[in-house]
């Protein structure tokens, strides 16, 4: 039997805040597939900035199968030319070259890209050659085996088409049509074709000529096409956008009224990142070691079954005991959803509100058709009435109700039409009586005017626009380019700079004189920052009597640094916790 430590219905807090922020009940899927489709025509290897664009191109693919092996090393990826003299692939098309076929991203892959970067545009005619007489229709073909073939379960597949040729079969309307009619198979089925299109100085990229027909948007994806990349930073940051699958928390009913019902979906926007767990490896084979857990009566040390586990309540001094169904009638309010409950202006939701980070909703069409037409309707009449909508909110079965505030926010589009913000509302999480709570301050001596205006200045000078995407954690950045460093086989990491350290050398330029103004007004003369501060003297003036504290039961209220203190003085074990240190000290009292 376990007991619910007195939390009749509901799992701890905290469990449950973990296991929110982990995602809800995710269905595994399979895995998500990722095909680079580029161009390698001629015009794709004339320089520009220093750069071709087939450069361009291998660089993307080089970030993204090298983000993989550290955010998702089971994600399969591919990469496949077209346009080339010679030809690999599966089917014998020609002019169709597979570099890579769908598998999982490994340090060989990051390398065999790398040695494109090295090599010339001669060299690269001298491999593989370039022909222009090359289908279309062949090289999506080729993308749709690659994904049919695999081995693995695919669960997402999407293709990223890289061309700065804006009609490829310009004179062939036989290839025109296959091509047409191979993308819209392949969208069919299931495969998403992305274009990655770059701009070339002497030709405007004229998207409705051919390529139209060939991009079917998806219905979570906004219409609008972004301006043809001009840089490697933009082509990068759209590859980026495009690769990551966009994980729904989970999708949930979200209902206006009485038979009035829309669907949604769950999404985190931000998450923290951390190191990745270590795997343990079988020594012999290096295989991943598969954990299994198995529970014992402690009496008998029968294996016990999942019937055999009970649950129960101390009550009265009796153990009231419960069924597995019985718990989960308890612990269910209500079934999963959004309920509106009204709507208030967006100035009563105040910041001091905030307890857990929020969610995102976005309309799903795949449960309820229509969701999109009736979500985008709400979401325009509260943001321009500037309102709040306030909602119960009960994100999976079992789950105690929460209030939340949906605070709506519009698309926003960079100068090149790429989507910085994406429409839908923030799910703000609001508290309970039981989460505010009244501060008592005490009294303390208060800065004058001329004190006030002092630190007023230097917070004025210092003042910058932040954005925590200018910021990485370098942690984390050390950790994974000694890594990259380790698999690739290189001498030493790539170096990195902190951001997050301080700049003294502009600091000073800033505000050095405004900042020595305020020490000279609030601290005392020939006060000293950079200097230790003076050692505390214990209440009293005197030293705690341990051996006192113990033959009153006290033991436990002091602090673990006294406790070790005192068991290094008499040669006593200072290892373990604190009920450790608390035993051994009694032990060698004899209390």
């Amino acid at each position: 039997m376990s007991n619910w430590g007195g939390h009749l219905g509901y799992a701890d807090d905290d469990l449950e805040d973990e296991e929110e922020e982990a995602g809800f009940d995710w269905k595994n899927v399979g895995r998500d597939g990722l095909i680079f489709l580029i161009d390698c025509s001629e015009q794709m290897f004339e320089k520009e900035d220093e750069r071709s664009h087939f450069e361009m191109c291998i660089e993307c693919a080089k970030s993204v199968i090298s983000n993989k092996i550290i955010s998702s090393e089971k994600d399969l990826v591919g990469v496949v030319f077209f346009g080339t003299d010679k030809d690999k692939n599966n089917a014998s098309f020609k002019y169709i070259y597979v570099l890579q076929e769908l598998d999982q991203p490994s340090a060989s892959r990051i390398l065999e890209l790398e040695n494109f970067l090295k090599d010339g545009n001669d060299d690269f005619a001298n491999k593989f050659g370039f022909n222009g007489s090359f289908s279309l229709s062949d090289a999506l073909w080729t993308c749709s085996n690659m994904f049919s073939q695999c081995p693995h379960k695919v669960g997402h597949k999407r293709v990223l088409l890289f061309t700065n040729n804006d009609h490829p079969h310009e004179n062939n309307v036989p290839f025109q049509r296959q091509a047409k009619q191979k993308a819209k198979d392949l969208h069919d089925i299931g495969i998403e074709i992305e274009l990655m299109h770059l701009t070339r100085t002497d030709a405007k990229f004229r998207f409705t000529e051919f390529y139209q027909d060939i991009v079917h948007t998806s219905e979570d994806e906004d219409c609008i096409l972004p301006d043809p990349s001009e840089k490697f930073e933009q082509l990068l940051g759209r590859v980026r956008a495009k690769e990551h699958k966009k994980r729904t928390m989970g999708r949930i009913p979200f209902s206006l009224g009485k038979g009035l019902e829309l669907g949604v979906g769950v999404y985190n926007l931000v998450r923290q990142q951390n190191k990745p767990y270590p795997v343990k490896l079988y020594r012999q084979t290096n295989e991943p070691l598969k954990s299994k857990s198995k529970m014992y009566c402690e009496d008998t040390g029968e294996l016990l079954m999942p019937s055999d586990i009970k649950k129960y309540q101390t009550y009265g001094g009796r153990n009231i005991v419960f069924e597995k169904d019985e718990v989960d009638q308890v612990k269910k309010f209500d079934d999963a959803g959004l309920v509106l409950m009204g709507f208030k202006p967006h100035s009563a939701l105040k910041k001091y509100f905030h307890v857990r980070p929020a969610h995102f909703l976005f309309p799903d069409e795949t449960s309820i058709a229509g969701s999109s037409t009736l979500f985008n309707a709400l979401l325009q009449r509260c943001a321009e009435r500037n309102v709040v909508a306030v909602c119960r909110y009960i994100p999976r079965k079992n789950s105690p109700p929460k209030f939340v505030a949906l605070v709506p926010q519009k698309e926003e589009l960079d100068e090149h039409n790429t989507q910085v913000a994406p429409p839908g509302f923030h799910v703000i999480f609001l508290p309970f009586a039981d989460d505010m709570r009244k501060l008592e301050f005490q009294q303390a001596p208060k800065a004058n005017p001329d004190q006030i205006d002092k630190a007023k200045n230097v917070v004025k000078k210092l003042t910058f626009k932040f954005s925590p995407e200018n910021f990485e954690n370098p942690v984390l950045q050390t950790h994974f380019r000694n890594l990259e460093a380790l698999a690739l086989d290189r001498d030493a990491p790539d170096e990195i700079t902190d951001h997050t350290a301080p700049n003294n050398e502009m600091i000073e330029r800033r505000a050095g004189t405004l900042i020595r103004e305020f020490r000279d007004a609030v601290y005392p003369e020939g006060y000293d920052p950079t200097a230790k501060p003076a050692a505390r003297r214990k209440e009293g003036g005197g030293t705690i009597d341990v051996a006192q504290q113990a033959r009153e039961g006290k033991l436990s209220k002091l602090t673990v640094a006294v406790l070790k203190e005192y068991c290094q003085k008499n040669g006593l074990n200072t290892g373990g916790k604190k009920a450790d240190l608390v035993a051994t000290i009694e032990g060698h009292l004899g209390v």
